[in-house]
């Protein structure tokens, strides 16, 4: 198999030792019925909080216990792009095989998922994830009237979300939104006095954690604009939780509209 960097996957058997070393991925790998198999994660793998608790924690995302994982013997490790360093790929391509995503839109994800799946041989039940996600995304009636909205993932800094990203398909492709960050590209700081009128402005919950007791201070950046906290995990988590981010997505379309 080749992953989403172009990279061949060989695996001589079944992998029985798997590691991950990203969230979303290790969500999915818990609702592919993974349990048994999955033998580390990262300490930000909150999900499924059974595994948060019980499993054995290799490090973070961008600093990989290199010495811990090569003890535990892995025969699949499970990474991505954004998410993992460059360094500590090439040092884990030295103690197992890597399937590295890159995930960019739905398409991207949906890829990785049938992937992920056939490597570790529950290609049905991935097919039949891929299948409800489709069919879940194809239920969102976007906006028509291309509502401006500007994502926001950190503070102090303040920091947005800009195109070629999974963040502005989902607002633009899926929500029918006007990214006014989309000029910009991947996660641009962010000149507050000098961004154009908005008519929303969405928090995300992550990875910076804003609270309704942030809205007073950027509510006097955008006086006009609808401050909403949103859960980043829906606009960001690109495995099995996409099966229920169109029902969040249009719980807060539905919220939107209600002000029109």
């Amino acid at each position: 198999m080749i992953d989403q960097l172009g990279d061949d996957i060989i695996l001589e058997k079944e992998p029985m030792r798997i590691i991950s070393l990203v969230p979303s991925q290790t969500e999915l790998l818990y609702d592919l019925g993974l349990g048994d198999r999955v033998i580390g994660i990262t300490k930000f793998c909150i999900h499924p909080n059974e595994w948060f608790r019980s499993k054995e924690r290799i490090g973070g995302t961008k600093d990989a216990n290199i010495d811990k994982i090569a003890a535990l013997k892995p025969d699949l490790i499970i990474g991505n792009k954004e998410e993992n360093t460059k360094e500590d790929i090439e040092a884990l391509r030295k103690i197992a095989p890597v399937y590295m995503s890159d995930i960019y839109d739905l398409e991207d994800s949906l890829e990785m998922i049938a992937q992920v799946s056939k490597l570790c041989n529950v290609e049905k039940r991935g097919v039949e994830m891929v299948d409800e996600i489709k069919s879940n995304f194809r239920t969102i009636t976007p906006f028509t009237h291309k509502a401006k909205v500007a994502y926001l993932i950190w503070k102090d800094p303040f920091m947005g979300v800009g195109s070629n990203t999974f963040i502005d398909v989902i607002l633009t492709d899926h929500m029918g939104m006007m990214n006014v960050l989309g000029n910009q590209e991947r996660y641009p700081e962010l000149d507050m006095e000098n961004l154009p009128e908005l008519d929303y402005v969405f928090l995300s919950t992550e990875p910076y954690p804003f609270k309704e007791k942030h809205f007073a201070e950027i509510q006097n950046y955008f006086p006009k604009a609808k401050l909403m906290l949103v859960d980043g995990e829906y606009f960001t988590w690109y495995g099995s939780r996409l099966i229920n981010a169109p029902a969040y997505l249009k719980g807060l379309m539905r919220e939107m509209r209600a002000e029109l």
